[in-house]
C-alpha cells in the first residue's frame, strides 16, 4: 500500500451505512484515501475542504439529492473540475442521461461488482491525470523540455524519439516533480483502458527512457521498493 500522501483521494457520499463501510474498505484496500459522508450538504462542504480527486456520489440522499450536489459543485470554481461518478438505481435512465449531460463523468448502477466499480474509478482518474498534464503545456528542466500538446521531448534542443508509453511516463513523472509514483499508479495513469501491461513493463520502459534521454535521464530516480520519481 502506498504512503498516504501519495494516495488518490475519494469522497464517498452514501447514506446506507453498511454499503458505505464495505465499499470504503474495498477502496482503501485498493490504495485510495477515502472520506465518507451520508448527506449532500456535508458532501459539498467536504469537497471544498478536502479537494478530492474524485467523488463517488449516490443520487438518492436524505435532504439535498445527488443532482443538487452535482449542480452546486460544478458551478463552484473551487470544485468544478472534481470528477464525479454517480451511483444510481436501476430504471433511472432519464436521470442518468441528465446527470451525464450536465454534471457527472460516469455512472454505475446498483447493485454492482466491486471489480467493475474499481475499473470505472481507475478509468476516470486516468482521464483526469491526462487532462491535467495537457493543461501544463510545456515543462522545462534546464536542458530538458517536454511539450505536452506536441508530444515532443527535447534534450539540449535535440528532439528525442519516444514511444507513446515512454512519453506518457516521463510526462507523468515530470508533471509532479519530486513526487513518488508506485509502479501500480504509473500503470493506472499511462495505460489505455484495453491495453494490459504489467508492473515489470514499467521498469523496462523507464530503462528505455533513461537510455534515450542520456544525461537528462538522471532526472528519473528509482525509489527502491516503491517506484520512481522525477527529481528536479
Amino acid at each position: 500500500m502506498v504512503d498516504s500522501q501519495e494516495k488518490p483521494k475519494i469522497l464517498f457520499v452514501e447514506d446506507d451505512l453498511s454499503l458505505q463501510n464495505s465499499i470504503a474498505y474495498i477502496l482503501e484496500k485498493e490504495g485510495f484515501a477515502v472520506i465518507c459522508t451520508r448527506t449532500g450538504e456535508d458532501a459539498i462542504e467536504l469537497a471544498r475542504k478536502e479537494n478530492p480527486n474524485l467523488i463517488l456520489l449516490d443520487l438518492i440522499l436524505p435532504g439535498m439529492d445527488g443532482f443538487s450536489v452535482c449542480e452546486v459543485l460544478k458551478k463552484d470554481h473551487q470544485t468544478e473540475k472534481i470528477f464525479i461518478i454517480m451511483l444510481t438505481g436501476r430504471g433511472m435512465v432519464d436521470e442518468i442521461v441528465k446527470g451525464l449531460e450536465l454534471y457527472a463523468d460516469d455512472y454505475i448502477t446498483k447493485p454492482f461488482e466491486p471489480k467493475i466499480l474499481l475499473a470505472r474509478i481507475h478509468a476516470v482518474l486516468r482521464r483526469k491525470m491526462k487532462s491535467m498534464l495537457k493543461e501544463q503545456n510545456l515543462l522545462k528542466f534546464r536542458d530538458l523540455t517536454i511539450d505536452m500538446k506536441g508530444y515532443v521531448v527535447r534534450v539540449a534542443g535535440e528532439k528525442i524519439e519516444l514511444t507513446k508509453t515512454e512519453f506518457d511516463i516521463i510526462a507523468l513523472l515530470a508533471g509532479s516533480p519530486n513526487q513518488v509514483f508506485t509502479r501500480a499508479r504509473i500503470l493506472d495513469q499511462v495505460r489505455d483502458d484495453n491495453y494490459p501491461i504489467t508492473e515489470r513493463v514499467v521498469d523496462y520502459q523507464v530503462t528505455g527512457i533513461r537510455k534515450k534521454l542520456g544525461r537528462a535521464g538522471d532526472y528519473i530516480k528509482t525509489v527502491r521498493g516503491v517506484g520512481y520519481k522525477f527529481e528536479s
